[in-house]
């Protein structure tokens, strides 16, 4: 199977539309090396012929022309099959709205997401003024045959991040995702948001070939201590990387053959590449995904 990073970015992308951060600043004027990037996003396929999306973000139009396998082959037409949703937020779901003129979509999510697309953002309905969706709920623990040769696996991931539209049930919130290859037994996994990593989701990434993980802030205080926002990384829903409890001293003790980062905020240093933060993710042999990064798993 292939995982095609459609967008390694933070929601509003790198560099961000009001930012003015060292990175941000970087990217606009070349003074040091960084790769823009646009938002969280990835595509999926058995046979590169047939893709599903995991998350829809704002950039998802730019994402698919700068894709050939992802343009249409005839008329009106997609290779795009479906997209699968890990949360409702707002960087994963704006996205589905410019799927609308096509004849349908075919969406999975858990019953939280659907919940807020239906009485929070109001996505759903209005998707449907326009186009047929096709609702797939999905079951954390469940196994989905998507296509030949490929199914999923969707797995809770706890969050006590603040549900911003209120009414939403905890579990099935965020989760994310095991994808196996059925003819190989090859599994990936992708985690573009995650709290903390408890043993439960630590055990869904040890045992994946290949693991996409959130990347998004390098402190806990991060946008704090650049005056940028009031939040930390925990209560926006992340883990940061770095650190004696950071993911990246987890990622690096992984068994999986590529441990990629994705999800990655325009204020974390490690997008920088002469920083000692970069530096350091590369040296204990992780990957910080750029966009159009393509994984044979």
């Amino acid at each position: 199977m292939w995982l095609r990073v459609l967008g390694a970015g933070a929601g509003g992308g790198f560099p961000q539309w009001n930012c003015g951060c060292p990175g941000c600043r970087a990217v606009r004027d070349g003074s040091r090396p960084a790769t823009p990037r646009t938002q969280s996003s990835i595509a999926v396929s058995a046979d590169r012929r047939t893709w599903f999306l995991v998350n829809a973000s704002p950039d998802l139009r730019a994402q698919i022309d700068a894709d050939q396998d992802l343009h249409p082959r005839t008329g009106r037409d997609s290779p795009i099959a479906a997209v699968l949703l890990t949360d409702a937020e707002l960087d994963h779901t704006m996205g589905l709205l410019l799927l609308r003129e096509g004849p349908g979509i075919a969406l999975h999510a858990t019953d939280a997401s659907f919940e807020t697309l239906r009485d929070g953002t109001g996505f759903l309905p209005t998707l449907e003024r326009y186009t047929q969706v096709e609702r797939h709920r999905v079951v954390p623990g469940a196994t989905v045959a998507l296509h030949e040769h490929l199914s999923y696996r969707a797995f809770d991931v706890p969050t006590v991040k603040k549900a911003r539209f209120g009414g939403v049930e905890d579990e099935g919130r965020v989760v994310g995702y095991r994808f196996t290859d059925t003819a190989s037994g090859r599994t990936a996994v992708y985690l573009p948001g995650v709290q903390e990593i408890t043993p439960a989701v630590h055990e869904e990434l040890a045992g994946a070939d290949v693991v996409l993980v959130d990347g998004t802030t390098w402190t806990d205080d991060e946008m704090i201590t650049m005056g940028l926002a009031s939040k930390t990384a925990r209560d926006m829903g992340h883990l940061a990387v770095g650190g004696p409890g950071g993911s990246l001293a987890v990622l690096a003790d992984l068994p999986a053959e590529r441990r990629i980062y994705v999800h990655i905020n325009n204020t974390n240093p490690m997008l920088l590449e002469d920083t000692p933060e970069h530096a350091e993710v590369i040296a204990r042999g992780v990957e910080i995904a750029p966009d159009g990064l393509e994984v044979e798993v």
